[in-house]
């Protein structure tokens, strides 16, 4: 940057961030957040330090303000931990009570009057920690939610986490709120039974803060943030190292049950047994009152030794949290509330337009590189050409970016008074940046498109499609691979694959004889192919894994009606081309734009001459065997599965049901009779609340096919 343009960037940069200060100390109405603004006084100071004869006294930055272990064994949790879902107004607050109030009444407790006990987030690494006759037995991280890792070396090395339990007396406990009878239980669970608790485990700022320090001392990297730093620190296989990063612990649960009825106890109870709690916590009568506890904290957060990112609002009652239930990844009586997410402000320097397999181009912008709690972004999606004129966004704009979720770059806000006349509007490529064909844009579409069938990145994606783990699943032909390969043009489509010599590839860089000779072999093994993977491996639009196996399934049907073989690509191609799309629409899974999809594509001549080409290089199909039918009470019933199930892979379920006579459709529709919600189950199984279809668990389901 010149002198010149910095002067003119500096005197922009100043007026914006005067505008901003008052908006927010006098007027008491910011456009911004805290981090946005912050990002842009970084940038001021920095060019600055760079012309220092460009400071002006009225400046904004001249304002006086044990053993080590080889690895950790695998934990499974006594009841899963699972993962929240984020609320970010108080409009989906109320709409969470809402649903909340409306599920109790179906359940005949309308009127029910909910009350919240308000959680600050802690910003760290959940963990379980399990006590054996008040002795610290296991501790082990969240891991998937299932399945942790046991880190009991590491945790015993935080002050914080007792060894040995504090016994309460039971003067101690009926003080809080806990019963006799209650009483009783729980000391003699202390003292002689098993005890989970579960919190996090966090770093404070003044100790990541004096870590750093200690670090660049001595030239060693420093740590991005506490939050990282914390789950890092947990994780080392040297306990030593865990130790030096003197870590905290905050009991935010417990797992075991004593029926306390209200779940504040569960945490003034962890108190009593010696463990540190958030005393800043609060029992809120109403949602209101949880909404103004969010609030306060979020203008003071501040004010907190830890990085906390939201409020935790949890249902007090503890006796309606089982009629609320779990509904995909997270219970229905807890929500976590977020803060404003971390922003911070950047330059667009230019865009890019990336090509996907079906030939979409989606813009991406570079930016400046800018650090947003503690990760450099450089790139943000812009989605389509919808979201740039929404944005009204430009090339050389300062903008603000944010992440949303804490992963997602992704720009909010367009600072147009930082303008200077330089900045350039964003205008879709005419012709394809990777080929030079023309792209479309149909009337009914945001996207466009490039229509050139052998467009470099199209038939790259393509390619690696073919080979890929659920299509021929064919060791060795990475994506760099097959990219070298299109480079060298030695394949442009997948039929060129089957026809690759010894001879061309030893030509090739990083190709020795024996990685040669694997490589062809391992195609030549794939060159016979069951018939559902085929289908998949062809990428035809919205064909999934489970649609291939459908089809494949009907194929023999209409290959006998047609009197035609079925033994080559070049055999499904006829008789494919022979179909309607009413023949299509008759599959399971299959509606009106999935057959429109398959209905155009065997009609498309270049992909008959594809299918053709295939055959003539010996590429032969393996119709799968129809699955045999064991007689039971699956026959005639059809069923979705959602989420990950603990003890059946996808697929071993799907056979499962096949063989019982019941059939597997990937959507839900008011013709379903069963979902099968594994964790983490998501819209799917939402729908089929909204449609009264059944759910049922793996449990169930297991007991169902035995």
């Amino acid at each position: 940057m010149k002198q010149t343009e910095a002067a003119k960037r500096l005197k922009k940069l100043r007026e914006e961030i005067n505008r901003h200060n008052y908006l927010y100390h006098v007027l008491d109405r910011p456009e911004i957040s805290d981090g946005a603004l912050d990002s842009l006084k970084n940038e001021l100071v920095h060019i600055e330090q760079e012309f220092p004869k460009l400071i002006t006294p009225d400046s904004p930055s001249q304002r006086v303000s044990g053993k080590s272990l080889e690895k950790f064994d695998k934990v499974h949790h006594s009841s899963p931990m699972i993962s929240l879902y984020d609320a970010f107004s108080e409009a989906d607050m109320q709409a969470w009570e809402e649903r909340n109030i409306k599920m109790l009444a179906k359940q005949k407790n309308a009127g029910t009057k909910i009350k919240y006990y308000a959680e600050l987030k802690m910003d760290g690494l959940a963990l379980s920690l399990v006590y054996k006759q008040g002795v610290l037995w296991r501790a082990a991280t969240r891991g998937d939610g299932r399945i942790g890792e046991n880190v009991t070396a590491n945790i015993k090395t935080i002050s914080s986490i007792p060894l040995r339990l504090r016994v309460p007396t039971s003067n101690e406990l009926k003080k809080i709120g806990i019963d006799e009878v209650k009483v009783k239980n729980i000391l003699k669970t202390v003292e002689n039974g098993e005890l989970e608790l579960r919190g996090e485990v966090i770093m404070t700022e003044a100790m990541l803060k004096k870590l750093n320090q200690m670090y660049a001392k001595i030239g060693k990297a420093q740590l991005a943030n506490a939050r990282n730093a914390a789950a890092g620190s947990v994780r080392q296989l040297d306990p030593s190292i865990t130790a030096e990063r003197q870590l905290d612990f905050y009991v935010y649960g417990i797992a075991s049950d004593f029926k306390l009825g209200l779940h504040h106890l569960e945490h003034d109870l962890a108190s009593l047994l010696g463990f540190k709690i958030l005393d800043k916590n609060a029992v809120c009568q109403n949602l209101q009152e949880m909404i103004s506890f969010h609030h306060s904290w979020e203008k003071r957060r501040q004010e907190l030794p830890f990085e906390c990112d939201g409020v935790v609002a949890v249902v007090d009652q503890i006796d309606i949290w089982k009629e609320l239930g779990v509904v995909g990844k997270g219970p229905r009586y807890m929500m976590a509330y977020k803060f404003a997410a971390e922003q911070g402000t950047t330059i667009i320097k230019d865009v890019i337009w990336q090509i996907g397999r079906t030939g979409v181009l989606t813009p991406t912008a570079k930016l400046d590189p800018v650090r947003v709690k503690g990760v450099v972004i450089s790139n943000a999606t812009l989605h389509n050409l919808d979201e740039i004129r929404r944005l009204d966004v430009r090339i050389g704009d300062t903008v603000i970016i944010e992440r949303a979720g804490d992963v997602i770059p992704k720009i909010i806000l367009v600072l147009p008074k930082l303008r200077d006349g330089s900045q350039k509007i964003i205008k879709p490529p005419k012709h394809c940046p990777m080929c030079g064909s023309v792209v479309v844009q149909k009337p009914d579409e945001v996207a466009i498109r490039c229509v050139n069938r052998n467009c470099y990145a199209v038939n790259l994606r393509r390619l690696i499609h073919w080979s890929s783990k659920n299509a021929l699943d064919i060791p060795g032909l990475g994506p760099k691979i097959i990219e070298q390969l299109i480079q060298a043009n030695l394949i442009s489509d997948p039929a060129d694959l089957y026809t690759l010599k010894k001879d061309d590839l030893l030509l090739l860089d990083r190709f020795a004889e024996k990685s040669v000779t694997n490589l062809i072999s391992s195609i030549a093994e794939h060159q016979h192919i069951i018939l559902d993977r085929f289908i998949y491996a062809l990428g035809i639009n919205h064909i999934g894994e489970e649609s291939a196996r459908n089809l494949a399934l009907i194929l023999p049907e209409w290959a006998k009606k047609q009197r035609r073989k079925l033994s080559t690509p070049k055999d499904v191609g006829l008789i494919c081309s022979q179909l309607t799309t009413n023949d299509l629409e008759s599959l399971a899974d299959i509606g009106e734009v999935v057959s429109k999809s398959i209905y155009e594509w065997f009609k498309d001549y270049r992909h008959i001459g594809f299918l053709k080409h295939l055959t003539e290089v010996g590429v032969t199909l393996e119709v799968p065997k129809q699955p045999k039918v064991i007689v039971g009470s699956l026959q005639g019933r059809s069923f979705v599965l959602t989420g990950s199930l603990n003890q059946l892979t996808r697929d071993e379920a799907h056979t499962i049901i096949r063989e019982r006579g019941g059939n597997v459709h990937k959507a839900v529709s008011k013709k379903t009779d069963y979902v099968v919600a594994g964790s983490e189950a998501g819209s799917k199984r939402a729908l089929a609340e909204k449609l009264g279809v059944a759910i049922i668990d793996e449990k169930t389901f297991l007991k169902m096919i035995t």
